[in-house]
């Protein structure tokens, strides 16, 4: 999903919100019971596209078909990445679209440019037998060395150093952010999702909005967002403004938002199981066809049989077995507004990933963290 209630900056040396100089100490999440994952709500759009197929309604596989937006990354990254693991697991770099153009003008504060960053960015590891998966947060204000890189049309980019995580796709799009975190992980990114402002917001106004409960008042006029403590059932509007917000929660970093952002999953998760669905096939059709408008994908799920395939495979998944953390970082002692990688321990975090392993704790012990943890969960 998206993230930023300012103006995200779309290089290094762009100014950002204030960030604490000081570190937190990241802990690991302990999972909740066996509940249907993140990931499965592409799942349910995925079934409801069979049910309504098996009533007869032929034409809504070619419409939903023809809504679907892919890029060929393979073909724009050539052969000079990391070795693909036949092992069963799978690699996913989930992306939110902060472009201020189109359907996305005037959502969630900032400038209306027309230009398009990353304001949250994920990598799900679904591990060998696609029941459990590994969820590793990418801090947008990192700084890193962004490699040359090639996009989809074609068009070649400088590599340069020091650069913001998030200019990567602000650069060269999709595959250059596929480039990025490849060369920051080692890992090959098997598939790649995308999701914009207009999109998640119309996703969850689709499911009928999402209920959390916050702990504290959370007030923000750059998100334009106003909620006291208690629990709320948010729509799709203030949904985008959560996950977005920085300003009056924990130390108003991007850490903090990260944070938010995963609580909210928890609650989409919820929300998503609790609708009923398979009851309602007009919903069902109406998720389905603003997933399938609001989404961009790699090539190879680049049709509705390659998502259902997809999505079947992501079933057996629970957020009792997926595992969140944030890749670690520290705060820049030289620019509050940006984290630094702490390479040694985030090596920790690859490898683990790489040999289809879990994420040790350790690897996230003593990284920053953004003190929002259990300000939003699920009521």
């Amino acid at each position: 999903m998206s993230a930023e209630s300012t103006p995200g900056p779309a290089a290094a040396g762009e100014s950002g919100t204030q960030a604490a100089r000081h570190r937190g100490r990241g802990r690991r999440r302990k999972p909740r019971g066996k509940r249907p994952s993140g990931v499965k709500v592409m799942a349910w759009t995925a079934a409801g596209i069979v049910v309504l197929g098996g009533t007869g309604i032929g034409y809504v596989y070619f419409k939903l078909n023809g809504n679907i937006n892919s890029v060929d990354i393979d073909q724009a990254l050539g052969t000079d990445r990391p070795e693909k693991i036949d092992n069963g697991s799978e690699n996913i770099l989930v992306l939110g679209s902060d472009t201020r153009s189109g359907s996305n003008k005037g959502l969630g504060g900032g400038t209306d440019d027309g230009t398009a960053r990353s304001d949250t960015a994920m990598i799900v590891h679904v591990y060998e037998g696609h029941k459990k998966a590994g969820v590793v947060s990418i801090p947008r204000d990192t700084l890193i060395e962004r490699p040359e890189c090639t996009d989809a049309d074609g068009n070649k980019y400088p590599g340069a150093r020091s650069a913001m995580f998030n200019s990567a796709y602000a650069t060269g799009g999709a595959a250059c952010a596929v480039k990025t975190v490849e060369k920051l992980t080692d890992l090959r990114m098997d598939h790649y999702l995308e999701v914009d402002f207009a999109g998640f917001q119309k996703l969850i106004d689709e499911l009928g909005g999402v209920e959390v409960t916050t702990s504290k008042d959370i007030k923000d006029p750059e998100s334009h967002l106003n909620l006291p403590a208690g629990t709320h059932r948010l729509d799709g509007e203030q949904a985008l403004g959560l996950v977005r917000t920085r300003h009056g929660v924990g130390d108003g970093s991007d850490l903090g938002r990260i944070q938010l952002q995963q609580a909210f999953i928890k609650a989409l998760v919820e929300q998503v199981r609790e609708i009923g669905l398979f009851t309602n096939p007009k919903k069902l059709y109406d998720l389905a066809d603003t997933a399938t408008r609001t989404v961009t994908t790699d090539s190879g799920l680049g049709s509705v049989n390659s998502l259902m395939s997809f999505a079947n495979g992501m079933k057996g998944i629970s957020s009792g077995t997926m595992q969140m953390v944030t890749m670690p970082v520290a705060y820049d002692p030289d620019n509050p507004n940006r984290v630094l990688l702490q390479k040694q321990k985030a090596d920790l975090v690859w490898k683990a990933l790489k040999r289809d392993k879990p994420i040790p704790g350790k690897a996230t012990e003593e990284s920053a963290t953004g003190e929002a943890k259990d300000v939003v969960s699920a009521p």
